[in-house]
């Protein structure tokens, strides 16, 4: 695994840092991966799973660490919690508008478009992978990846679905998740699917984690979106 970068800031026009650990692609980069790691971890939490998506190494991968770190029990944060699936405001928005600009510049320099680029991530990741890749005016992205997470509604972050029409989405989450209840990846499903969204949703007999036995799955759909030859067609939570 690579050390955490903290960027130098001397790149022309880079206007926000977050410290990252970044995977190489093996050859010419075929698109980019980027997962968002839970709450109280950090960058290094999700890293693995670029591995276990990408084993080819085809695309460029990115695990940010989120920029709060005095927040309890300690590890970092992407945002307050005021309530479950109801982010602080204040923090949220400081968050999402500073990883935005930080991806944004990232792949901007790399020379990967957000239509060659899976964003996703796990818990309050899930969240926030949600808000970059829907909130208004933002750029479409090839595929929208959220474990065990929430559809964010926070005030001064307008997410808007249906400007991300035909945009793949795979929802994940723990039918038995005591912290953020099966409802919200439910609920998330609901929300993408009358968005114009083609949603992939699989709910799993875990808690709070990943359930591993759909990684194989999850692997065939980030190759298929980011190709865009989708492995799984249509709005498809029913299949």
């Amino acid at each position: 695994m690579s050390t955490p970068e903290v960027p130098p800031g001397d790149r022309p026009g880079q206007v926000v840092q977050l410290v990252h650990l970044t995977r190489e692609p093996a050859g010419e980069p075929e698109g980019a991966l980027i997962l968002l790691h839970g709450r109280g971890v950090d960058e290094r939490d999700l890293y693995p799973m670029l591995d276990e998506l990408d084993p080819d190494h085809k695309l460029f991968g990115m695990t940010p660490g989120a920029p709060l770190t005095n927040v309890p029990p300690g590890g970092r944060h992407w945002y307050v919690i005021r309530e479950v699936g109801h982010p602080d405001e204040e923090t949220f928005i400081d968050t999402i508008e500073k990883l935005c600009r930080f991806l944004d510049d990232e792949l901007r320099h790399r020379g990967i478009p957000w239509e060659k680029t899976v964003i996703g991530g796990f818990s309050q990741g899930a969240a926030m992978a949600c808000a970059v890749a829907l909130g208004m005016g933002r750029p479409k992205a090839a595929g929208l990846l959220m474990m065990s997470g929430f559809y964010p509604m926070v005030r001064g972050w307008k997410l808007d679905p249906r400007a991300k029409r035909g945009m793949h989405a795979y929802v994940t989450h723990g039918s038995y998740d005591p912290i953020i209840p099966v409802g919200f990846g439910r609920k998330a499903r609901d929300l993408l699917e009358e968005g114009g969204l083609y949603v992939t949703f699989r709910e799993a007999r875990v808690q709070h984690s990943i359930d591993f036995a759909l990684i194989p799955e999850m692997r065939e759909w980030v190759g298929s979106v980011i190709s865009g030859q989708p492995a799984i067609e249509g709005p498809p939570s029913a299949r």
